[in-house]
């Protein structure tokens, strides 16, 4: 039996695999067990943002490890303050409260945005709105899914939480009518990650934080995937120099070795929660914190944001010089890219496939859109691979496809 046969066999089958299996990984290649090097274009969703096995995480989790790693948050420890004092420094918002995956950031969230609304807006018990966007992703709960417009996200998980109203994503004039007195929070994606490296227009995030502002709402951004330097910035929001009153952080924040998520928000709303209002066993752990801190040190030091920036306009500039039939369209904002395919000519899925053989990971999203977001640390030579790679790919399948005519 093979790891991809005991995989299928004992476990469950929620996700679709690419078939090759991966044992050890440096920078911005993996190998498989049978020692096959590939560029890795997906860096886990984000989550590793700084390269595989980085050097100072990797040094600073082994220490760490061997001091201290988790006593919960019964008790005080030498390592969280600093961690969320940073956070707090970064994003220019008043308290953090950290956790471990993305969707107990957004759980966390939509808890702060409910309870902001009851107890200072004084909505009426049980009546709070929060407008999300369609196609939004933020994960995998089931009060996150039932907000979902994906059906596959949402089939046979019902009932679902009330309480969200959806619009559509980057209409401000649907959001201005979508506000009511029970309204307490919009809970955006800054940029639609899953749904397919989609940028709302110029200038949406400014009047969204104007509107919000007007009608006294709390305009709560999600940067979990798009955060931390993807988008050449540390922020996406900063590309339209707004503050949100709250943000989500996940994925790179844990230098791809930890799962470490946090909410961010203005002092008064974290000051809300209370002892025994939420928590987590693991979240703020010791050595979560350190490998956190240790991340966000290492994204500084080494300017990723701009080396994202930088290498991201020579990707971008790469790919939407293609010109290929199969292509309809090319988003993108640092290093984060989805290249729409046109359904009739071609399967994001089997690109994705094509793009395996030739030792290039990347994958598939919402079925046309080949989605590229690798390691910020990425150089233009091997920007030059997955360029190479993908326009074989686009010319081997459109040729299938003429024969096939």
């Amino acid at each position: 039996m093979n790891e991809i046969e005991r995989e299928q066999r004992f476990g469950a089958h929620n996700y679709a695999p690419l078939p090759v299996v991966l044992s050890h990984a440096k920078g911005v290649w993996v190998w498989d067990v049978e020692g096959n090097r590939y560029l890795d274009m997906m860096s886990a969703y984000s989550a590793v943002s700084h390269g595989h096995a980085h050097p100072r995480l990797v040094a600073a989790l082994t220490a760490q490890a061997q001091r201290l790693a988790v006593v919960s948050r019964a008790f005080y420890t030498d390592r969280l303050g600093a961690f969320l004092e940073r956070l707090c420094d970064l994003t220019t918002l008043g308290g953090a409260l950290p956790m471990n995956t993305g969707a107990e950031a957004v759980e966390t969230a939509i808890k702060a945005a409910r309870r902001w609304g009851y107890s200072v807006k004084r909505i009426p018990a049980d009546k709070a709105e929060i407008i999300v966007a369609d196609g939004n992703f933020h994960g995998r709960t089931t009060t996150i899914v039932g907000f979902s417009s994906e059906p596959a996200y949402r089939a046979d998980f019902g009932p679902f939480a009330p309480g969200f109203v959806r619009v559509p994503f980057g209409d401000i004039d649907a959001v201005r009518a979508a506000i009511t007195p029970n309204t307490c929070a919009v809970l955006f994606e800054t940029i639609q990650g899953e749904g397919g490296i989609v940028i709302p227009p110029d200038g949406f995030l400014r009047a969204l934080r104007q509107l919000c502002t007007e009608h006294n709402v709390l305009m709560l951004l999600d940067e979990i995937q798009s955060g931390l330097g993807r988008t050449g910035r540390w922020f996406a929001y900063q590309h339209e120099n707004v503050v949100p009153d709250g943000v989500m952080l996940g994925k790179a924040l844990g230098g791809g070795l930890l799962p470490v998520s946090a909410f961010v928000a203005r002092r008064d709303i974290i000051d809300l929660f209370e002892p025994g209002s939420h928590g987590s066993t693991f979240g703020g752990n010791a050595l979560a914190a350190t490998v956190a801190l240790e991340a966000l040190d290492v994204m500084a030091d080494e300017d990723l944001p701009g080396h994202s920036a930088e290498m991201g306009e020579y990707l971008l500039s790469r790919l939407r010089a293609i010109h290929s039939p199969l292509i309809r369209e090319v988003r993108g904002r640092g290093l984060w890219a989805g290249i729409e395919i046109d359904p009739a000519r071609a399967d994001a899925h089997d690109l994705s496939m094509r793009m395996l053989r030739r030792r290039v990971l990347a994958k598939e999203t919402r079925a046309t859109v080949l989605r590229l977001a690798p390691p910020l640390v990425i150089e233009r030579a091997e920007i030059d691979t997955c360029i190479s790679a993908l326009k074989a790919v686009l010319a081997e399948a459109e040729n299938e496809t003429q024969h096939q005519a």
